[in-house]
């Protein structure tokens, strides 16, 4: 089973992005507007891997990476964002994607770091 943790303040975005994964073997998924419920939803269920946006409405996905990853351990991250600019490394094994997204690189990228 994998489960994903969504981390995307624009629903449409994190719908297309659950959308994307679910074809590429996500098996389940949670999704999270802000920081607080990331790390909440990640406390429920904690994910096999993690999809963020690095800025949230309330709070910056790259801190919750953090404290999910202090709370449950290493997993893989892939951080999408239309900021790569701002964006500072919280893991290093964390991957960056450019918004607009490009199915086909999200896609294999989540193919390459999903656990199986």
């Amino acid at each position: 089973m994998c489960h994903v943790l969504v981390i995307e303040d624009d629903f449409l975005i994190a719908d297309h992005i659950i959308q994307l994964i679910e074809a590429a073997g996500g098996t389940s998924f949670d999704q999270a507007a802000t920081q607080d419920e990331a790390i909440q939803a990640a406390r429920a269920m904690p994910p096999s891997i993690i999809m963020s946006d690095v800025n949230l409405l309330i709070g910056t996905g790259p801190a919750a990476v953090r404290a999910i990853i202090a709370e449950h351990g290493p997993m893989p991250v892939i951080f999408v964002t239309g900021s790569p600019d701002a964006f500072r490394l919280c893991n290093q094994s964390a991957i960056i994607l450019q918004k607009p997204i490009n199915e086909r690189v999200l896609v294999d990228t989540f193919r390459d770091l999903a656990p199986n």
